[in-house]
């Protein structure tokens, strides 16, 4: 049971995750990957399958999402430096 109230909780955390703003988002999904994915595996979830569904496109969908942003972070990142090399000629 208790694997199954970890299982739920890190679901539920999964999903409220999902609905925050993009820089939030990427911060909570990272703190929520070590809570639940540093010292454990995927596999240790003990949901049925109707959740188990939902924590995998959850999963794939975020992962998608931090490629992304990664990529946008990147790009803001190079437009940044630019500006300090033109500023500073």
């Amino acid at each position: 049971m208790e694997r199954r109230d970890w299982s739920l909780k890190a679901l539920s955390e999964l999903i409220y995750i999902d609905s925050l703003e993009s820089f939030e988002k990427a911060d909570a999904l990272v703190k929520w990957h070590k809570n639940y994915l540093t010292d454990d595996s995927i596999e240790n979830f003990d949901l049925e399958l109707v959740d188990l569904k939902k924590l995998e496109e959850l999963f794939f969908k975020n992962i998608n999402f931090l490629k992304k942003h990664k990529e946008e972070t990147r790009q803001e990142l190079i437009k940044i430096q630019k500006m300090k090399k033109f500023l500073k000629n």
